[in-house]
């Protein structure tokens, strides 16, 4: 592998923003996909919040393709829903959003933790992650999963030489945690000003 796991996420973030400064549907969803093959390096322990940024990331996508001038930018197909008063719905792309941007929330507190806690087994590294970012907004059902699949954990070492590839992987991750935590801040606030950003898992 030519760089990092991180490498295709670092190169497609540059192209996120429009030259106004908005983020573009299309770039945004594609670090997303890129980011996700990271997450079958961790095999059991990560299945289930794949499955569900991939349901995410097809959601939204899906939604682009249906029209993608009218939905280039990330945050148009909410102000429609918001319009139309589907937002709230269970399968409607703010949800989409909302659940995608915490999942990713959750991958960049996890990646800070393996940059800052070394002597961290992986297992530490996950719940921790977890605890800070996504479990507030899980029921009880879905917490339990997702704790007891944290168990599952790969081998810390083995992770690292796995996703390390030919390239520097601290210092990628890092870059990936620095360039891509702002987009989320930004995604966080605009799902604040529509009222979207405190819905939780059913």
């Amino acid at each position: 592998m030519e760089g990092t796991v991180f490498t295709p996420s670092l190169e497609g973030m540059k192209h996120v923003k429009s030259e106004n400064g908005e983020i573009l549907t299309k770039p945004f969803l594609d670090v997303c996909k890129n980011i996700l093959p990271v997450l079958d390096k961790f095999g059991a322990a990560m299945a289930i919040v794949k499955s569900d940024i991939g349901g995410n990331i097809t959601r939204l996508e899906t939604k682009y393709n249906s029209d993608p001038s009218k939905y280039e930018y990330l945050y148009s197909m909410v102000q429609v829903e918001v319009e139309s008063k589907t937002a709230t719905g269970s399968s409607s792309c703010s949800n989409g959003l909302l659940w995608l941007t915490r999942a990713m929330d959750f991958l960049v507190e996890l990646f800070r933790n393996l940059l800052e806690y070394a002597d961290w087994t992986m297992s530490q590294v996950c719940t921790d992650s977890y605890s800070k970012t996504l479990k507030k907004w899980h029921g009880w059902l879905a917490s339990s999963t997702v704790s007891i699949a944290m168990k599952l954990a790969p081998d810390r070492k083995k992770f690292m030489e796995v996703i390390g590839g030919s390239g520097e992987i601290n210092a990628d991750m890092e870059k990936f945690c620095i360039t891509f935590a702002p987009f989320l801040a930004e995604n966080h606030k605009f799902l604040v000003s529509v009222g979207l950003d405190d819905m939780k898992a059913s």
